[in-house]
Order: structure tokens, then C-alpha cells, then sequence
């Protein structure tokens, strides 16, 4: 099962726990950091982690990183017109079904659908996450409150992976 982890700062304590099929996405809207983002880039070539940054495509190019991340908020197709690397992936995340449908629109490889256990706004539970899910043929990540406890109940999605924060550290 493929595994996201969001960060918000370079922490070698958090980061040196993950494995290497960890693939880790800086998502800090409030604190931008680019040193962080470089620091980041340089851990991560050193560990062999794949490295995404959220919603900064342009940048994420010019520093060749794996590929980038675009939050539910941002519907903006500009990225189409921008030559990348076939390797580049770009991912995003959705909350319902017409994030969705945007996301398909945007060219996304992957979608991350939330909240499948968090009981926050955007909460879908189980069954609602299946539902929208079958309705993509892109593959999709469950996203929110994932935990320990709960990790077993994604076998009964068809989901690719998980990703998240608190599972992580």
C-alpha cells in the first residue's frame, strides 16, 4: 500500500522513522519555507524518498522534484500547458464528487478522497468513500483520520494507499 506523508517543516527525527516507500509532500500554505523545501529536496535524494510539493507546480519544476501536489481548493489548469518529465507526478485531492471530476479534468494520476474517518466537514465514511471512489478511474488514496486502529477497515475500499500526518508520527 503506497503512503503519503504530509509535512509542514524539515524534522530529520519524524522523517528518519518513515520508510522508504514513504513518499512525503511539504504542505505548508501559512509558512512557506523555501530553504525548507531545498532541505527537504537533498534529504530526500539522500534517503531515496520521492518528494512532492503542494501547490507550487512551477517551483516544483524548477527545483526537479518527483512531482507536485494541487489541494481541492485549487481548480486552475495552467499546469497542462507546462512541459514536464514523464516521470513528474501530479496528484490532488478531493472531498466529493465534483472535486473529483475537476481533479480528472486537471490530469491528476492520483486522487486523494477525504475525510473516510475523520468526522470533520468533508466526512465521508466508509461507504460514501466506495461510492464516490467507483466513480474514477483514477487511482485513489484515502485521506483523514487515519490510524493504527482503523488502518485495517481500508482493505475494504479499493483504495491504492493512505495518506496522512498523525499516522506517521
Amino acid at each position: 500500500m503506497i503512503k503519503y506523508y504530509f509535512i509542514n517543516k524539515f524534522d530529520t527525527i519524524l522523517l528518519d522513522k518513515q520508510d522508504k516507500d514513504t513518499i512525503l509532500i511539504y504542505r505548508n500554505y501559512i509558512n512557506f519555507n523555501l530553504n525548507d523545501v531545498i532541505k527537504l529536496k537533498t534529504y530526500s535524494k539522500r534517503k531515496n524518498f520521492k518528494f512532492l510539493l503542494s501547490k507550487h507546480i512551477k517551483l516544483a519544476l524548477k527545483l526537479k522534484l518527483d512531482g507536485a501536489y494541487l489541494p481541492s481548493f485549487n481548480c486552475d489548469t495552467k499546469h497542462l500547458s507546462y512541459s514536464k518529465p514523464k516521470k513528474f507526478m501530479i496528484i490532488g485531492s478531493a472531498h466529493n464528487h465534483k472535486e473529483m471530476k475537476i481533479k480528472e479534468k486537471q490530469q491528476v494520476q492520483t486522487i486523494f478522497l477525504s475525510s473516510i474517518f475523520k468526522k470533520n466537514k468533508n466526512y465521508l465514511g466508509l461507504n460514501k468513500f466506495k461510492l464516490i471512489s467507483k466513480n474514477s478511474k483514477k487511482n485513489i488514496i484515502a485521506l483523514g483520520g487515519i490510524n493504527k486502529e482503523n488502518f485495517k477497515s481500508l482493505k475494504l475500499t479499493n483504495c491504492l494507499g493512505f495518506a496522512g500526518i498523525s499516522y506517521f508520527e
